[in-house]
Protein backbone atom coordinates (compact mmCIF):
# COMPACT_ATOMS: atom_id res chain seq x y z
CA UNK A 1 0.00 0.00 0.00
CA UNK A 2 1.47 3.30 -0.81
CA UNK A 3 0.99 6.63 0.72
CA UNK A 4 2.16 9.58 -1.48
CA UNK A 5 4.04 7.41 -3.44
CA UNK A 6 5.79 5.81 0.02
CA UNK A 7 4.98 2.13 0.45
CA UNK A 8 3.89 1.41 4.03
CA UNK A 9 7.01 -0.70 6.04
CA UNK A 10 9.69 1.29 3.90
CA UNK A 11 12.07 2.73 5.61
CA UNK A 12 12.92 6.77 4.88
CA UNK A 13 16.66 8.00 5.36
CA UNK A 14 15.90 11.65 4.87
CA UNK A 15 18.90 13.04 3.13
CA UNK A 16 18.52 15.99 5.02
CA UNK A 17 19.52 15.13 8.26
CA UNK A 18 22.65 12.88 8.87
CA UNK A 19 23.07 10.32 11.91
CA UNK A 20 26.33 9.56 13.41
CA UNK A 21 27.02 6.06 14.32
CA UNK A 22 29.31 7.32 17.83
CA UNK A 23 26.19 7.82 19.82
CA UNK A 24 25.00 4.48 19.13
CA UNK A 25 28.13 2.52 19.84
CA UNK A 26 29.10 4.40 23.12
CA UNK A 27 25.54 3.94 24.48
CA UNK A 28 25.38 0.24 23.38
CA UNK A 29 29.24 0.18 25.34
CA UNK A 30 27.71 1.88 28.08
CA UNK A 31 24.60 -0.55 28.95
CA UNK A 32 27.31 -3.72 28.57
CA UNK A 33 29.09 -2.56 30.87
CA UNK A 34 26.34 -1.50 32.94
CA UNK A 35 25.20 -5.11 33.12
CA UNK A 36 27.90 -6.78 34.71
CA UNK A 37 27.74 -4.04 37.09
CA UNK A 38 24.34 -5.09 38.41
CA UNK A 39 25.73 -8.74 38.79
CA UNK A 40 29.10 -7.73 40.74
CA UNK A 41 26.77 -5.92 42.86
CA UNK A 42 24.37 -8.71 43.22
CA UNK A 43 27.40 -10.38 44.01
CA UNK A 44 28.45 -8.05 46.88
CA UNK A 45 24.57 -8.20 48.72
CA UNK A 46 24.63 -12.16 48.52
CA UNK A 47 28.21 -12.60 49.76
CA UNK A 48 27.39 -9.82 52.59
CA UNK A 49 30.36 -7.80 51.47
CA UNK A 50 28.93 -4.32 51.44
CA UNK A 51 31.20 -3.37 54.28
CA UNK A 52 33.87 -4.66 53.33
CA UNK A 53 35.39 -2.08 52.86
CA UNK A 54 34.64 0.35 55.92
CA UNK A 55 35.28 3.62 53.95
CA UNK A 56 34.46 5.89 51.37
CA UNK A 57 35.31 7.46 48.75
CA UNK A 58 38.78 5.99 49.91
CA UNK A 59 39.58 2.61 50.16
CA UNK A 60 41.06 2.02 53.83
CA UNK A 61 42.78 5.45 52.86
CA UNK A 62 43.89 4.29 49.34
CA UNK A 63 42.98 6.61 46.35
CA UNK A 64 40.36 3.96 45.54
CA UNK A 65 41.97 3.28 42.10
CA UNK A 66 45.48 2.70 43.76
CA UNK A 67 44.63 0.20 46.09
CA UNK A 68 46.79 -2.47 45.81
CA UNK A 69 45.83 -5.00 43.87
CA UNK A 70 47.75 -8.20 45.84
CA UNK A 71 45.38 -6.99 49.12
CA UNK A 72 41.61 -7.47 47.45
CA UNK A 73 41.46 -10.72 48.99
CA UNK A 74 37.56 -12.36 50.11
CA UNK A 75 35.04 -9.66 50.77
CA UNK A 76 37.53 -7.15 49.47
CA UNK A 77 37.71 -8.44 46.27
CA UNK A 78 34.01 -8.22 45.92
CA UNK A 79 33.31 -4.69 47.07
CA UNK A 80 36.43 -2.76 45.99
CA UNK A 81 35.74 -4.58 41.85
CA UNK A 82 32.32 -3.37 43.05
CA UNK A 83 33.27 0.06 43.23
CA UNK A 84 36.04 0.25 40.05
CA UNK A 85 33.63 -1.30 37.78
CA UNK A 86 31.25 1.35 38.88
CA UNK A 87 34.06 4.07 38.12
CA UNK A 88 34.47 3.02 34.65
CA UNK A 89 30.29 2.71 34.33
CA UNK A 90 30.68 6.36 35.25
CA UNK A 91 33.01 7.14 33.00
CA UNK A 92 31.45 5.39 29.72
CA UNK A 93 28.36 8.11 31.01
CA UNK A 94 30.68 11.09 30.75
CA UNK A 95 32.28 9.81 27.18
CA UNK A 96 28.72 9.21 26.56
CA UNK A 97 27.72 12.76 27.19
CA UNK A 98 30.39 14.46 25.49
CA UNK A 99 29.37 12.18 22.62
CA UNK A 100 25.73 13.12 22.06
CA UNK A 101 26.64 17.26 22.83
CA UNK A 102 29.12 16.62 19.80
CA UNK A 103 27.23 14.18 17.57
CA UNK A 104 23.35 14.08 18.49
CA UNK A 105 21.06 16.29 16.75
CA UNK A 106 18.46 15.85 18.93
CA UNK A 107 18.04 17.95 21.88
CA UNK A 108 15.72 15.93 23.51
CA UNK A 109 18.26 13.07 23.25
CA UNK A 110 21.13 15.26 24.50
CA UNK A 111 19.08 16.36 27.61
CA UNK A 112 18.35 12.50 28.32
CA UNK A 113 22.10 12.12 28.40
CA UNK A 114 22.40 14.53 31.06
CA UNK A 115 19.81 12.75 32.63
CA UNK A 116 22.10 9.59 32.76
CA UNK A 117 24.99 11.09 34.07
CA UNK A 118 23.08 12.98 37.06
CA UNK A 119 21.59 9.49 37.87
CA UNK A 120 25.07 7.71 37.62
CA UNK A 121 26.23 10.49 39.65
CA UNK A 122 23.67 9.71 42.28
CA UNK A 123 23.51 6.57 42.51
CA UNK A 124 27.51 6.86 43.24
CA UNK A 125 27.00 9.06 46.33
CA UNK A 126 23.81 6.52 47.59
CA UNK A 127 26.24 4.32 47.64
CA UNK A 128 28.64 5.82 49.20
CA UNK A 129 25.99 6.78 51.90
CA UNK A 130 25.08 3.31 52.28
CA UNK A 131 28.88 3.05 53.50
CA UNK A 132 29.01 5.31 55.87
CA UNK A 133 25.68 5.62 57.28
CA UNK A 134 25.09 2.04 57.50
CA UNK A 135 21.39 2.21 56.36
CA UNK A 136 19.49 -0.99 54.98
CA UNK A 137 17.02 1.84 52.76
CA UNK A 138 20.13 2.95 51.72
CA UNK A 139 20.97 -0.17 50.15
CA UNK A 140 17.26 -0.90 48.91
CA UNK A 141 17.73 2.56 47.36
CA UNK A 142 20.92 1.70 45.86
CA UNK A 143 19.97 -1.28 44.22
CA UNK A 144 16.43 0.54 42.99
CA UNK A 145 18.72 3.00 41.43
CA UNK A 146 20.92 0.57 39.84
CA UNK A 147 17.93 -1.38 37.80
CA UNK A 148 16.99 2.63 36.71
CA UNK A 149 20.13 3.40 35.21
CA UNK A 150 20.46 -0.19 33.16
CA UNK A 151 17.09 1.21 32.10
CA UNK A 152 18.17 4.32 30.81
CA UNK A 153 20.97 3.21 29.23
CA UNK A 154 19.19 0.69 27.47
CA UNK A 155 16.34 3.74 26.02
CA UNK A 156 19.79 5.42 25.29
CA UNK A 157 20.81 2.61 22.49
CA UNK A 158 17.30 2.29 21.49
CA UNK A 159 16.71 5.45 20.82
CA UNK A 160 20.33 5.80 18.66
CA UNK A 161 19.60 2.85 16.66
CA UNK A 162 19.33 2.84 13.14
CA UNK A 163 15.88 1.39 13.67
CA UNK A 164 15.02 3.92 15.35
CA UNK A 165 16.53 6.73 13.68
CA UNK A 166 15.81 6.06 10.27
CA UNK A 167 12.70 6.99 10.67
CA UNK A 168 9.90 3.87 9.19
CA UNK A 169 6.81 4.85 7.89
CA UNK A 170 5.79 1.74 8.64
CA UNK A 171 2.67 1.62 11.20
CA UNK A 172 1.06 -1.15 13.11
CA UNK A 173 -2.46 -1.12 11.48
CA UNK A 174 -4.44 -3.02 14.44
CA UNK A 175 -4.29 -2.74 18.25
CA UNK A 176 -1.08 -1.01 18.38
CA UNK A 177 -2.47 1.21 21.54
CA UNK A 178 -3.34 -2.12 23.15
CA UNK A 179 -0.03 -3.36 22.78
CA UNK A 180 1.65 -0.25 23.73
CA UNK A 181 -0.30 -0.42 26.99
CA UNK A 182 0.41 -3.72 27.96
CA UNK A 183 4.13 -3.30 27.04
CA UNK A 184 3.95 0.11 29.59
CA UNK A 185 2.45 -1.78 31.94
CA UNK A 186 4.42 -4.97 32.41
CA UNK A 187 7.71 -2.68 32.15
CA UNK A 188 6.37 -1.30 34.96
CA UNK A 189 5.57 -4.43 36.66
CA UNK A 190 9.04 -5.75 35.82
CA UNK A 191 10.40 -2.89 37.61
CA UNK A 192 8.76 -3.09 40.39
CA UNK A 193 9.39 -6.65 40.57
CA UNK A 194 13.01 -5.93 41.15
CA UNK A 195 12.55 -3.13 43.70
CA UNK A 196 10.62 -6.17 45.48
CA UNK A 197 13.71 -8.64 44.95
CA UNK A 198 15.76 -5.59 46.45
CA UNK A 199 14.01 -5.26 49.27
CA UNK A 200 13.88 -8.78 49.68
CA UNK A 201 17.52 -9.14 49.24
CA UNK A 202 18.36 -6.72 51.86
CA UNK A 203 15.83 -7.03 54.53
CA UNK A 204 14.90 -10.78 54.29
CA UNK A 205 11.17 -10.05 54.70
CA UNK A 206 8.28 -9.59 51.93
CA UNK A 207 8.49 -12.84 49.95
CA UNK A 208 4.81 -12.83 50.40
CA UNK A 209 4.79 -9.29 47.59
CA UNK A 210 7.55 -10.71 45.67
CA UNK A 211 6.09 -14.17 44.75
CA UNK A 212 2.60 -11.90 44.10
CA UNK A 213 4.37 -9.39 41.86
CA UNK A 214 5.86 -12.28 39.90
CA UNK A 215 2.65 -14.07 39.10
CA UNK A 216 1.52 -10.49 37.56
CA UNK A 217 4.77 -9.79 35.47
CA UNK A 218 4.61 -13.68 34.19
CA UNK A 219 0.61 -13.24 33.31
CA UNK A 220 1.38 -10.18 31.30
CA UNK A 221 4.17 -11.22 29.52
CA UNK A 222 2.14 -14.58 28.26
CA UNK A 223 -0.49 -11.91 27.73
CA UNK A 224 2.28 -9.56 25.49
CA UNK A 225 3.08 -12.68 23.81
CA UNK A 226 -0.41 -14.08 22.54
CA UNK A 227 -1.78 -10.45 21.41
CA UNK A 228 2.07 -10.48 19.42
CA UNK A 229 1.42 -13.90 18.19
CA UNK A 230 -2.23 -13.56 17.17
CA UNK A 231 -2.07 -9.78 15.71
CA UNK A 232 1.98 -8.90 14.61
CA UNK A 233 3.23 -12.59 14.22
CA UNK A 234 4.66 -11.18 10.54
CA UNK A 235 6.86 -8.16 12.16
CA UNK A 236 9.85 -9.62 13.89
CA UNK A 237 10.81 -6.09 15.26
CA UNK A 238 8.05 -6.81 17.51
CA UNK A 239 7.39 -10.90 17.39
CA UNK A 240 11.21 -11.39 18.00
CA UNK A 241 11.41 -9.43 21.40
CA UNK A 242 8.36 -10.66 23.05
CA UNK A 243 9.82 -14.65 22.24
CA UNK A 244 12.91 -13.31 23.70
CA UNK A 245 11.28 -11.69 27.03
CA UNK A 246 9.24 -14.83 27.31
CA UNK A 247 12.21 -17.11 27.25
CA UNK A 248 13.80 -15.33 29.88
CA UNK A 249 10.68 -15.43 32.08
CA UNK A 250 11.05 -19.21 31.73
CA UNK A 251 14.59 -18.94 33.04
CA UNK A 252 13.68 -16.13 36.04
CA UNK A 253 11.27 -18.49 36.81
CA UNK A 254 13.35 -21.61 37.19
CA UNK A 255 15.81 -19.35 38.92
CA UNK A 256 13.30 -18.05 41.78
CA UNK A 257 11.75 -21.63 42.47
CA UNK A 258 15.27 -23.03 42.66
CA UNK A 259 16.88 -19.93 44.67
CA UNK A 260 13.46 -20.05 46.87
CA UNK A 261 13.57 -23.93 47.59
CA UNK A 262 17.14 -23.11 48.34
CA UNK A 263 17.55 -20.47 50.36
CA UNK A 264 14.15 -20.40 52.60
CA UNK A 265 13.40 -24.55 52.39
CA UNK A 266 14.93 -27.49 53.29
CA UNK A 267 13.50 -29.05 50.31
CA UNK A 268 17.29 -28.50 48.66
CA UNK A 269 20.48 -28.81 50.44
CA UNK A 270 23.29 -26.59 48.02
CA UNK A 271 26.05 -25.23 48.98
CA UNK A 272 26.56 -21.65 49.90
CA UNK A 273 28.55 -20.58 46.54
CA UNK A 274 25.84 -21.90 44.62
CA UNK A 275 22.46 -20.23 46.18
CA UNK A 276 24.70 -17.16 45.97
CA UNK A 277 24.78 -17.61 42.19
CA UNK A 278 21.28 -18.75 41.91
CA UNK A 279 20.44 -15.42 43.45
CA UNK A 280 22.54 -13.32 41.73
CA UNK A 281 21.90 -14.94 38.48
CA UNK A 282 17.93 -14.52 39.07
CA UNK A 283 18.75 -10.36 40.30
CA UNK A 284 20.66 -10.46 36.97
CA UNK A 285 18.13 -12.37 34.27
CA UNK A 286 15.35 -9.82 35.82
CA UNK A 287 17.58 -7.36 34.63
CA UNK A 288 17.36 -8.97 31.07
CA UNK A 289 13.88 -9.32 31.25
CA UNK A 290 13.57 -5.32 31.91
CA UNK A 291 15.83 -4.26 29.40
CA UNK A 292 13.66 -6.94 26.73
CA UNK A 293 10.35 -5.55 28.03
CA UNK A 294 11.42 -1.63 27.54
CA UNK A 295 12.96 -2.56 23.70
CA UNK A 296 9.58 -3.50 22.98
CA UNK A 297 7.92 -1.20 24.63
CA UNK A 298 9.63 1.73 22.81
CA UNK A 299 9.34 -1.25 19.30
CA UNK A 300 5.67 -0.95 19.96
CA UNK A 301 5.16 2.76 20.29
CA UNK A 302 7.43 3.45 17.26
CA UNK A 303 5.95 1.30 14.98
CA UNK A 304 2.26 2.31 15.77
CA UNK A 305 2.52 5.57 16.31
CA UNK A 306 1.64 8.26 13.53
CA UNK A 307 4.63 9.26 11.95
CA UNK A 308 3.74 12.70 13.12
CA UNK A 309 5.08 11.84 16.35
CA UNK A 310 8.38 10.49 15.88
CA UNK A 311 11.92 12.66 15.88
CA UNK A 312 12.80 14.04 12.35
CA UNK A 313 8.65 14.99 11.81
CA UNK A 314 9.37 17.64 10.19
CA UNK A 315 11.36 16.28 7.23
CA UNK A 316 8.92 13.66 6.59
CA UNK A 317 5.93 16.12 6.24
CA UNK A 318 8.47 18.17 3.98
CA UNK A 319 8.96 15.25 2.05
CA UNK A 320 6.14 13.12 2.23
CA UNK A 321 2.98 15.77 3.42
CA UNK A 322 2.52 13.17 6.43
Amino acid sequence: MDVNGVRLGAVVDPPSISFSRWPHRIAVVLACATFPLLFIGGLVTSKGAGLAVPDWPTTFGHNMLLYPWSKMVGNIFYEHSHRLVASWVGLLTIALVLTFWLREQRTWLRWLGFAALALVIAQGIIGGLRVVLLQHVLAIIHGATAQAFFALTVCLAVFTSAQWTHLPVEKVVNDGRRLRRLCIVTTALIYLQVVSGAVLRHTGERVDAHLAIAALVALHVILILIRVSRHFATSTLLARPAMILFALLLLQLALGGVSYFAKYTTALRLPMDAIVLLTTSHLAVGALMLAASIALTLTSYRLSAPARHVPGREVLRQQFSL
